[in-house]
């Protein structure tokens, strides 16, 4: 592999929140864990204290994963590897998140059995590889999403992305994709609440601040207690994401599937959040 930047459209959407991060890795070769770890925050230390560092996979034991990063601080990274370079990105730039899931695995060690995670540890891997932060100022747009009314809240309400809803990728699995994507990508969506005053723009919302504050909603336990706190989200369906979209594209039912009657729908989250 030659290099990275070329693979990637930075100018797309999709990569708004990465863009800093992926303008600095090098245009002549993949990025190794030296690279990551200088895009690293200052800092950066998980929650039992160790700092956090990437470390190819070929120079650790067998430890489990999360275990290892717990107790170690160690990032296991396999080298050339689209799928761990973008597991880096999003540690580099949602840090506390990243280590509020390790924690949160960790603790939860001890509960798996015959190969089962259990419920918590589910929601947070599907968070971990295909999720989103789904933030906004007002509940309606985000129970709109909820309630899958896609017609609504992509084209009736189509303004509301503009201002009142923003959308940041923290499944690094979901990056990956992105590198080819297609019409029925889907993410699995935490959907929070801020107040009014906030501003979404990109160059208003400090991602830092949000990271505390999701960090500190997971931990707490109201964030995050199965796969039904989330809520699939067709990202191509994102007004920008996608060409074309008219009313047929969003009525391919195949794609833009409507919410089930006998499932609950996942949970609209007020969070606390303070610049």
């Amino acid at each position: 592999m030659n290099g990275c930047n070329p693979s990637i459209d930075a100018r797309l959407p999709y990569w708004e929140d990465y863009r800093q991060l992926i303008g600095r890795l090098p245009q002549d070769a993949f990025p190794d864990t030296g690279v990551l770890n200088e895009l690293l925050p200052g800092g950066a230390a998980n929650f039992n204290g160790q700092p956090i560092q990437f470390v190819p996979a070929s120079l650790l034991g067998t430890m489990p994963y999360e275990k290892h990063i717990f107790e170690t601080g160690q990032v296991s990274t396999r080298e050339n590897s689209w799928h761990d370079l973008f597991n880096a990105l999003v540690w580099c730039r949602l840090p506390r998140l990243k280590m509020a899931m390790n924690a949160m695995h960790y603790k939860r060690l001890h509960e798996e059995q015959s190969g089962r995670r259990g419920r918590l540890r589910d929601a947070l891997t599907l968070l971990d590889e295909s999720g989103v932060l789904v933030v906004g100022t007002k509940r309606e747009a985000l129970q709109a999403l909820a309630a899958r009314n896609w017609e609504q809240i992509f084209l009736e309400q189509r303004d509301a992305w503009r201002d009142e809803l923003r959308v940041i990728v923290c499944g690094h699995a979901l990056l990956e994709k992105f590198l080819n994507p297609y019409k029925a990508l889907t993410a699995q969506a935490l959907l929070l609440l801020l107040d009014d005053e906030v501003s979404l723009s990109p160059g208003d919302l400090d991602l830092s601040v949000l990271d505390a504050a999701v960090s500190g909603g997971l931990l707490s336990g109201g964030l995050l207690n199965s796969s039904r706190s989330l809520t699939p989200l067709p990202l191509m369906g994102i007004p920008g994401w996608a060409r074309q979209q008219d009313q047929a594209f969003y009525r391919d039912r195949d794609v833009f599937r409507p919410a089930r009657k006998i499932q609950g729908l996942a949970p609209v989250n007020p969070i606390r959040f303070s610049s």
